[in-house]
C-alpha cells in the first residue's frame, strides 16, 4: 500500500512541474534595417574627354637632298617667319657634284661643236655627189645625238645647282617650331624629317573617342573645351575631323575638336578637357551607384515597398561619378536600397532609413 501510494503522489508532481513549462510560440521575424534613397530625376551627364591643343596644320620640314646637318639654327619654341633659315647640310658633296656636272656639260658641247661642223662638211660633198647619202645620213644621227647629250648635261646641270641651295633648310611658312627631329653631326636622308613647324593661328583639340562613343560625338548637342591651367575659360567647340578607322594599338578613333573662337590663353600642347552634351539630354532618373547589383542575372536594385524588399530589373543606360543613370525600371520618388543590397532576399521584411547625406555612401 504504501509503494502505490508513493507512486501516486510522484505522478502527481510531475504532471504539475509539466504544467509549469508551458509550449514555446515560433519566433517573429525582425524588420532588418537598411538604408535608402529616393530615386532622383536629372538630366544626362557630359561625356568628358582628355586630350591636347594641337596646331590644326602641322608641316615636317626635310631635306630635299641627303647629307650630314652641320648646323641646327633654331630651338623648340622658336618663332620662325617665311624664308628664315632653319639648318644646314654640308654643303662640300654637293659642290663636287656641281663641279663634275659642269665637265660634263663642257665635254658633251665639245662632241657638239665637233658633230655640227662634221654635218656641215658632209652636207657640203653630198651636193658635189662625192659621197653616198647614207653615209651623210650617219653624220646627221651623230649630230642629233650629240646635241642632245649636250641638252641633257645642261639640265643635269640646272638640277645639281638648284641642289646646292638645298643644303640650308628655310621655313616655308611662319609658325613655332614644336618637335626637334635631327641634330648636329647626324646625317639624314632625302626627305627624313627635321623639324616639325606648327601654324598657331588656328588650333584645335586632339582627343581619343572608344567605338562605343563615336555615335554619340557626332550626334552631340553641344561641345566645350577648358584648360587644365586655365578652368575658368569654358569655349565652344565643335567636331571637325572624325579618324574613319580605329587605331590598331589602342583601338580608339582619333577626333580633332576646333574651336570656334580663338583664345590668346590657349597655347601649343596645353592639357584640354572635351565635355560634350549628347543630343538626348532629357530628364532621366538616377540611383546611386551602391544600389545597383548584379548576381549573374542582369543589373537590379532593391525597391522598398510596404517595409518589404523587392527586386527590380533596370537597365543602365550611363555611368557616372554621381551615380547610375537607368533607362528604365524604376519610377521617380521610389526608394532603394544604398547599403547592404547583396544580403538581401525577395520580400525580406526591412526597416527603411532615408540617407539625408549624399555624400556619405561615396566611396573614398
Amino acid at each position: 500500500m504504501q509503494l502505490k501510494a508513493v507512486s501516486a503522489m510522484l505522478g502527481a508532481a510531475l504532471a504539475l512541474s509539466g504544467c509549469d513549462n508551458p509550449p514555446q510560440a515560433s519566433p517573429v521575424a525582425t524588420a532588418r534595417p537598411v538604408l535608402v534613397r529616393p530615386v532622383v530625376a536629372g538630366s544626362v551627364a557630359p561625356v568628358v574627354y582628355s586630350g591636347e591643343v594641337r596646331a590644326r596644320r602641322e608641316s615636317d620640314l626635310a631635306f630635299r637632298v641627303p647629307g650630314k646637318i652641320v648646323a641646327r639654327l633654331v630651338d623648340v619654341g622658336a618663332r620662325v617667319e617665311p624664308g628664315k633659315a632653319l639648318a644646314r647640310l654640308d654643303p662640300a658633296d654637293l659642290r663636287l657634284n656641281a663641279d663634275a656636272a659642269r665637265a660634263q656639260l663642257a665635254a658633251a658641247e665639245s662632241d657638239y661643236a665637233l658633230a655640227a661642223s662634221e654635218q656641215e662638211r658632209y652636207a657640203a660633198l653630198l651636193a658635189k655627189k662625192l659621197i653616198a647619202q647614207s653615209l651623210y645620213d650617219a653624220k646627221v644621227t651623230a649630230y642629233k645625238a650629240a646635241k642632245a647629250k649636250r641638252d641633257q648635261a645642261r639640265a643635269q646641270l640646272a638640277v645639281i645647282d638648284r641642289q646646292e641651295n638645298y643644303s640650308t633648310l628655310s621655313a616655308d611658312h611662319a609658325g613655332v617650331v614644336t618637335v626637334v627631329l635631327a641634330e648636329v653631326g647626324q646625317v639624314v636622308s632625302a626627305g627624313q624629317p627635321v623639324l616639325r613647324v606648327a601654324r598657331p593661328e588656328e588650333k584645335e583639340i586632339a582627343i581619343n573617342v572608344p567605338e562605343g562613343q563615336v555615335g554619340g560625338l557626332r550626334s552631340a548637342k553641344t561641345m566645350w573645351v577648358t584648360l587644365w591651367a586655365r578652368p575658368e575659360l569654358r569655349l565652344p567647340a565643335e567636331l571637325r575631323e572624325l579618324a574613319p578607322a580605329a587605331d590598331a594599338a589602342t583601338r580608339t578613333y582619333t577626333a580633332r575638336i576646333r574651336l570656334r573662337a580663338s583664345d590668346p590663353a590657349v597655347g601649343l600642347g596645353m592639357t584640354a578637357r572635351v565635355s560634350v552634351q549628347p543630343a538626348a539630354a532629357d530628364e532621366t532618373l538616377v540611383v546611386p551607384l551602391t544600389a545597383v547589383v548584379d548576381q549573374g542575372a542582369g543589373p537590379a536594385v532593391w525597391v522598398v515597398t510596404d517595409d518589404k524588399a523587392r527586386r527590380r530589373p533596370v537597365e543602365i543606360r550611363q555611368y557616372r561619378e554621381d551615380g547610375a543613370v537607368l533607362a528604365k525600371g524604376v519610377q521617380a520618388g521610389e526608394l532603394v536600397v544604398t547599403v547592404g543590397a547583396h544580403k538581401l532576399v525577395a520580400e525580406q521584411p526591412v526597416r527603411p532609413i532615408v540617407q539625408e547625406n549624399p555624400a556619405a555612401e561615396k566611396p573614398l
